[in-house]
């Protein structure tokens, strides 16, 4: 998740606790502007909703939103897997770079090894601080507005399996494995137990405590902040990080200076955490995108509460894999920009507002050249969570207004 911070917009906006956000997307070939606007030619983003008047504009923006993610995500599978297109130069496929391991960013296993440990530790600070610990740490302030639109994915409710899907993502790194009750061979999970067993037990135990307690929160946890259990999930998760940051690190490290661990040795590790864990993950992420888009099609060219329903269903399988592959934001993910393409949060709602009346759906790309702040404002009316709310209220699929 690339963090923005739009609470005064959000708060000029006129959004009470407990409403709505606005995100929508286009058809190339529609350029039909039904924006929705109050009698006075204002908008209101509060009382906004997909109706009749707004129908063809919600349906374009949802549409090219869906395409872009689509784009993005075949992008970085193919980055991966393929070719890797950085500054117009095309080189090799990504996973070739990280288990060749002879370049200035990778000159060995262990650097690899490195920056896999270090983007696990990087989720388990993230989901800890930011995405439970700042909506927490706002609401027992007194915040409760900021708290609410500090939540991820509250506009589907699906804020707990983000969270935890986040840490699966750790532990299919640690596993070198897609399943929880599978453990490669060559692992990072192996490789530690041959050095230190109970070190290994430990970092098992404080992933899985790390996930159960993020799931033990109520749901929905927009509804739930102030809960007992959500600083007992902070607290998990930070517990966790600071194990792998320090003792796992350590333990390897203090192997690998004594002898008793060869840098060799962690090369199938290497190979199979891209084989096993990254390749598979963009691959489903890619698949799941795709089909997302046919679902967003589908209601645009038959808008029904059941094609609503169905483009929900769409987009909670494309984003499962997107947050099991939040413990390797690195690589042409990071240097292309598509994290904040697909998984800005919060939104500009003001700005998205201001999309749908104008029907100017440009400003959802960028080009290389433009300022930071010209690409920022694109990323942050595109991606999941626009999409998100364009089809979920209040953790339900929305509805075509009736007759």
């Amino acid at each position: 998740m690339k963090k923005q911070f739009f609470f005064s917009a959000l708060l000029l906006a006129g959004l009470a606790f407990g409403g709505t956000a606005l995100t929508s997307c286009s058809d190339d070939d529609d350029t039909t502007t039904n924006g929705p606007t109050t009698g006075q030619g204002e908008t209101d983003a509060a009382d906004l909703d997909y109706t009749a008047e707004n129908a063809q504009s919600w349906r374009n923006y949802a549409l090219q939103v869906a395409k872009l993610l689509q784009t993005d995500a075949q992008t970085l599978y193919t980055s991966w897997n393929s070719q890797y297109v950085l500054n117009g130069t095309t080189g090799p496929a990504y996973k070739e770079t990280f288990k060749s391991h002879n370049s200035s960013d990778y000159a060995t296993a262990w650097d690899c090894v490195k920056t896999i440990i270090d983007k696990c530790v990087e989720i388990t600070d993230e989901v800890g601080n930011t995405k439970i610990g700042d909506p927490y740490n706002k609401y027992m302030a007194g915040q409760t507005t900021e708290a609410l639109y500090a939540v991820e994915s509250w506009y589907s409710f699906r804020s707990r399996e983000d969270y935890s899907n986040n840490i699966k993502s750790i532990r299919n790194s640690y596993y070198n494995s897609m399943d929880n009750s599978t453990i490669s061979a060559n692992s990072l999970s192996k490789v530690v137990e041959s050095i230190d067993p109970a070190l290994n037990t430990r970092v098992i135990a404080a992933i899985n405590k790390a996930e159960a307690d993020i799931l033990a929160i109520p749901q929905p946890f927009r509804n739930n902040i102030g809960d007992p259990q959500v600083p007992v999930a902070q607290s998990s998760c930070l517990a966790l990080g600071d194990i792998l940051d320090i003792d796992l690190r350590r333990c390897l490290q203090t192997a690998l200076n004594n002898g008793s661990l060869q840098d060799a040795q962690l090369d199938p590790v290497v190979n199979d955490y891209v084989d096993n864990v990254v390749l598979p993950t963009y691959k489903s992420l890619s698949e799941g995108s795709a089909a997302l888009t046919q679902a967003v099609q589908a209601f645009y060219n038959n808008p029904t509460n059941d094609t609503f329903s169905d483009a929900c269903e769409a987009w909670k399988v494309a984003r499962e894999p997107w947050e099991k592959s939040e413990a390797f934001l690195f690589g042409p993910v990071d240097a292309l920009g598509l994290d904040p393409n697909m998984d800005s949060w919060p939104l500009d709602q003001v700005a998205i507002v201001n999309i749908l009346n104008s029907g100017n759906f440009d400003d959802l790309n960028w080009t290389d050249g433009e300022s930071d702040d010209e690409i920022e404002a694109a990323q942050n009316v595109r991606g999941f969570h626009t999409l998100e709310f364009l089809l979920f209220k209040n953790g339900e699929p929305r509805t075509v207004p009736t007759e």
